[in-house]
């Protein structure tokens, strides 16, 4: 096997699946301006796991899990609608800080980590992504186990590649948004929270609305 072009795939699929515009950007991004680029791409990089958990039961062919989650979408919905709803309200109603904000304690980053990481995972439409994805290359297994050494490593180097395609775009997305942070006085943050908590909320109504 050669590993480098599945590799070079599993980026591609991580970048391309990371990198549109959705709530979990926009947390990242809302997160590095307001407590900098360190904490954003922790909120990154619990969204890149999330994927990479999902890659992995896609490309794994693990057909139990996967009916599981699909069957459980009603739930998944309902408990990241209510997510979005709570950090749209928490964004909304946050004051920007006087000065900027000091080095995050360990136990802030894994909560910025989990939060996104929770949220992704509360969309198990994206295993069909990449069952799709996976199956289009000719990468996922047709059973609904691997039972071939061979497979199971090229299953294992994809899945290593969307997990670091994804995290490059997260590291890329904090640093340049980190950049301008220092520019964005505390009147235009407190309309960034305003609006940012506006645009989650949205994308919790939406995702409750899509249960009725």
């Amino acid at each position: 096997m050669d590993s480098l072009p599945v590799l070079l795939k599993g980026l591609v699929i991580g970048l391309s699946i990371a990198a549109p515009v959705g709530p979990i950007g926009l947390l990242c991004i809302r997160r590095t301006l307001a407590d900098g680029p360190v904490h954003g791409f922790a909120s990154g990089l619990g969204a890149a796991s999330a994927d990479a958990v999902y890659g992995a039961i896609a490309g794994f062919g693990v057909a139990l899990v996967t009916d599981a989650l699909v069957g459980s979408q009603t739930a998944l919905k309902l408990v990241g609608g209510l997510m979005l709803l709570w950090l749209g309200w928490s964004t909304l109603r946050a004051r920007p800080a006087d000065r900027p904000a000091a080095a995050r304690t360990a136990s802030g980053l894994a909560g910025a980590y989990a939060s996104t990481f929770l949220l992704t995972l509360a969309n198990p439409a994206t295993i069909l992504s990449f069952a799709a994805v996976f199956g289009g290359l000719g990468l996922a297994p047709q059973s609904g186990t691997i039972t071939s050494g061979d497979s199971t490593a090229v299953a294992a180097v994809l899945v290593l590649g969307v997990f670091v395609g994804s995290a490059m775009w997260w590291l890329a997305l904090s640093a340049s948004v980190g950049a301008f942070r220092r520019r964005v006085t505390p009147a235009a943050m407190l309309w960034i929270n305003r609006a940012s908590g506006a645009v989650l909320g949205g994308f919790g109504i939406a995702a409750l609305a899509s249960l009725l």
